[in-house]
C-alpha cells in the first residue's frame, strides 16, 4: 500500500494577521465586559482620615459590595460606606470606572429603623442597652446626653475611633438615610500586606 503524500497547507499571511487581530479584539472586549461588570457590582475606595482607626487605617484601600443591601437590610455592625449628607453621589462612570470615593464616608451602623440611640457618660446605648463594643480603638470621650430617634429607612453610624469621627453624632450628618448606603465594606485588598476580609460585629 503507498503511502499517500501530506501536503502542509498554509494560510496565506494576510489570513493569519487577521486572525491575530480578531483574538486580540475578543480579548479586550472580553475583559472590558469583566471590567465593568465587576465595577457595576463591587466599589472600591481609599480609606482618608482616622475615623475608623483600629479597625481600618488611612491609605488603605477597600473592596465593597454594592449589591449586598438589594435583598436583604443592614445589621447592626455591618460596615459600610455610605455618601454623607449635602455630598454629590458618584456619577454611573465613576461608578464602572471604578474611581475612588473621595467624599464617601465609612462607618459601622449601630441603629436600625425604630431604634432609640443615646450616648452619655462615654457609652452608647441601643433602645435603653448598653453595647458591648470589642472593635472601638479607645473609650468614647464622655458627651452631654444625647437621644436620636430613628424613623424609617433611618441608621445611626458611626465611626470605630470614636474620639476622631464626624459620623451621625454631628448635627451635620445625623442619622443617615437607607438611600445613601453604597455598600457593605468586604475586604481591604491594599496593601497587600494588609489584606483581610472585613469582620461584620454581631452584638450578643
Amino acid at each position: 500500500m503507498e503511502a499517500q503524500e501530506i501536503q502542509e497547507v498554509q494560510s496565506p499571511p494576510q489570513s493569519k494577521a487577521k486572525s491575530i487581530v480578531r483574538e486580540i479584539v475578543e480579548t479586550l472586549v472580553l475583559t472590558a465586559i469583566i471590567f465593568f461588570a465587576v465595577n457595576s457590582v463591587t466599589g472600591r475606595f481609599k480609606i482618608y482620615g482616622e475615623s475608623m482607626n483600629g479597625t481600618f487605617r488611612s491609605g488603605q484601600y477597600i473592596i465593597v459590595n454594592r449589591l449586598a443591601y438589594q435583598f436583604s437590610e443592614p445589621q447592626r455592625g455591618d460596615v459600610v460606606v455610605f455618601v454623607p449628607p449635602h455630598h454629590p453621589e458618584s456619577t454611573f462612570a465613576e461608578r464602572l470606572l471604578g474611581i475612588p470615593g473621595e467624599t464617601d464616608f465609612i462607618k459601622r451602623i449601630i441603629g436600625l429603623p425604630g431604634d432609640t440611640i443615646s450616648v452619655a457618660d462615654g457609652q452608647v446605648r441601643v433602645n435603653g442597652e448598653a453595647l458591648d463594643e470589642l472593635y472601638i480603638k479607645e473609650p468614647m470621650l464622655k458627651y452631654e446626653l444625647k437621644e436620636w430617634k430613628l424613623g424609617p429607612n433611618e441608621y445611626f453610624a458611626l465611626g470605630d475611633n470614636r474620639n476622631s469621627s464626624k459620623d451621625s453624632r454631628d448635627s451635620t450628618v445625623g442619622p443617615i438615610s437607607g438611600d445613601s448606603i453604597v455598600g457593605k465594606v468586604w475586604a481591604v485588598y491594599w496593601p497587600i500586606s494588609d489584606w483581610k476580609a472585613v469582620v461584620h460585629y454581631r452584638y450578643p
